[in-house]
């Protein structure tokens, strides 16, 4: 599938636009901004985005108030369609938030229920208890996501609640040409419905790519070959990437990676393509987290030379900054344009050497140096067999292993390496060494 050979990239809409968070209800051709960015997108070598939600909300973008609108704070649906063919133009893939647990408050259908209570025929769409009342006062209560009020929780059980959102699924199709949907939160999804929405995006578009959020968990819940889902964010191993660096213990995300891709018979996840990311718009951004800056090259290139689809974050490509404790905002900005520095040549080197990549693309996992501070691990197919090394440390680190060649070229700097007596690690320094046969 195209999603695994590809470099994701993130754009939080409402954020990235400068939208306002309250939905004023003001038209604003704002979402065009995102073709002015094509060009930055093809110099850091992405071939796939992410957009976050972009459908009519109550604020957030997560509170939906019609799956068939695209946000008035962001433009039209004329507006995104133009944003979808100059992407596919410069072969850019496009996979959107589907956001089907719940909907806003501002939902036709639930508005409709406040209006009309035991009478309204959307009534068997929520999980209502008209005895009861909710934090809003409506005189009836209502289940919302995680005792969050403002997302109330459909009924995937009731048919005509799914039917309505494959109706908007195969609209998102034929009129934007999408390639994906990422779905929120799905380790809250009926797996039925999941199975459902398979089954139905199958028979819509060739090669139709769904990818679940799953925090925590057994990834294999969702993601098997049980006509469920592609791929699911890999939050284990997010956590052990910045951690292990910050711990200086790379031993922290090997154990995962181990865990999870390993040669042993109990590894959990060999063969499925999780999607790998340093941070995203729920989290701190990584160089905020970090507390060395020059381990920031490097956690990329941990991150692109392991198992999965990796996906950068819009401005973290720069370094830019950001922590949780200053709220939502702050980690979804307005940036006026793109910014092009060290940091983004090295992710285009990483994301240039991934896609061309069959080992870093479909490859095994095999550990073959660990300590502390470095790593040296292997990724092989039939084809190809290539080593990911990582010196985390403030010295030069020599490795002693049986490389099974003499000769290498690296990926990310294309220069000949030369196993000889072993390999010298520079400090802070990352490889990728294509291993001739």
């Amino acid at each position: 599938m195209w999603a695994y050979e590809s470099v994701f990239y993130q754009i939080y809409p409402l954020g990235f636009c400068g939208a306002p968070f309250e939905n004023d209800g003001v038209l604003e051709h704002r979402i065009e901004k995102v073709i002015d960015w094509i060009p930055h997108l093809e110099k850091l070598g992405i071939n796939a985005v992410y957009f976050s939600p972009v459908f009519e909300s109550d604020t957030h973008g997560y509170n939906t108030r019609d799956y068939k609108k695209i946000d008035v704070r962001l433009g039209t649906n004329e507006d995104f369609v133009k944003v979808v063919e100059k992407l596919h133009a410069a072969g850019i893939k496009v996979v959107l938030d589907g956001v089907f647990n719940h909907v806003g408050r501002g939902f036709y259908q639930f508005q409709d229920v406040l209006k009309n209570r035991e009478n309204s025929p959307y009534r068997d769409w929520f999980h209502i208890d008209f005895n009861g009342n909710s934090h809003y006062n409506d005189g009836l209560w209502y289940e919302g996501w995680e005792g969050n009020y403002d997302l109330v929780k459909l009924n995937l059980r009731n048919p005509q609640v799914v039917d309505h959102i494959l109706d908007a699924v195969k609209f998102w199709i034929d009129t934007f040409d999408i390639d994906g949907l990422r779905l929120d939160v799905a380790y809250c999804l009926d797996h039925d419905f999941v199975r459902t929405l398979r089954h139905a995006c199958d028979q819509y578009k060739d090669e139709f790519f769904l990818l679940g959020e799953m925090l925590h968990g057994d990834y294999k819940q969702l993601v098997n070959p049980d006509n469920m889902l592609h791929s699911a964010t890999n939050y284990e191993c997010y956590k052990g990437l910045y951690s292990s660096f910050n711990s200086m213990n790379l031993f922290e995300i090997n154990h995962s990676l181990l865990r999870q891709f390993g040669p042993e018979d109990w590894t959990l996840y060999r063969g499925l393509h999780l999607l790998s990311f340093v941070d995203n718009h729920d989290v701190s951004r990584v160089a905020s987290i970090l507390t060395n800056e020059k381990h920031l090259p490097l956690i990329y290139a941990l991150c692109f030379g392991m198992p999965g689809i990796p996906c950068v974050y819009y401005g973290s490509e720069w370094g830019a900054k950001a922590d949780k404790s200053q709220g939502d905002p702050a980690l979804r900005p307005c940036f006026e344009e793109p910014v092009e520095n060290e940091l983004t040549e090295w992710i285009a080197r990483l994301a240039k050497a991934k896609k061309e990549s069959d080992a870093l693309n479909y490859g095994s996992f095999r550990s073959v140096v660990l300590t502390n501070r470095q790593c040296i691990f292997e990724r092989k197919t039939d084809n190809e067999r290539v080593m990911v090394a990582i010196n985390a440390d403030d010295q030069s680190y020599h490795a002693d292993f049986d490389a099974g060649c003499g000769t290498a070229v690296d990926l990310i700097t294309g220069a000949n390496h030369d196993f000889g007596g072993g390999s010298d690690l520079p400090p802070y320094s990352a490889a990728f060494w294509k291993m001739e046969k």
